[in-house]
């Protein structure tokens, strides 16, 4: 009899392993997909500006904060201390570093390195959740 109930079952449970071996599957998916799309862009000019200026392990550290023109404000620092809620993007010797709070704020975005005859710096370029920023293009508003 007991042979009988489990060649009965047998069909059920492996259907329930398959269906739940397939959800994880797809809530990892989904969550590398959603890492994937918190991210943000580094140029060439500014990993090369970095290469140049972060020879003693220190890195670009983005903050977003509130205040400014436009309501927030990017905040450019080097610094050489990692957080725990820090991600890195670039490379090894060029890192440029943000927490997962500024990420919110300024992910699609790509980090640039400017030069121009008047003044040289770190800039947040092509912000998708900004809806407008101030003329010197260090603060922004958020689309809501």
């Amino acid at each position: 009899m007991a042979y009988l109930l489990r060649q009965l079952i047998k069909p059920a449970l492996q259907r329930n392993f398959i269906n739940s071996a397939s959800a994880l599957r797809h809530a990892a998916t989904a969550k590398a997909n959603a890492d994937a799309k918190q991210q943000i862009q580094v140029s060439e000019s500014c990993l090369k500006r970095l290469r140049e200026i972060c020879i003693d392990g220190s890195f670009l550290r983005i903050t977003v904060e509130g205040g400014g023109c436009s309501g927030f404000q990017y905040k450019f620092d080097l610094d050489n201390k990692m957080n725990e809620d820090d991600l890195q993007f670039g490379e090894d010797k060029a890192k440029v570093v943000i927490d997962t709070v500024s990420l919110e704020y300024c992910t699609g975005s790509t980090v640039d390195y400017h030069t121009e005859l008047i003044r040289a710096g770190f800039r947040m370029m092509a912000n998708p959740l900004a809806e407008q920023g101030c003329s010197c293009g260090s603060s922004f508003s958020v689309k809501l």
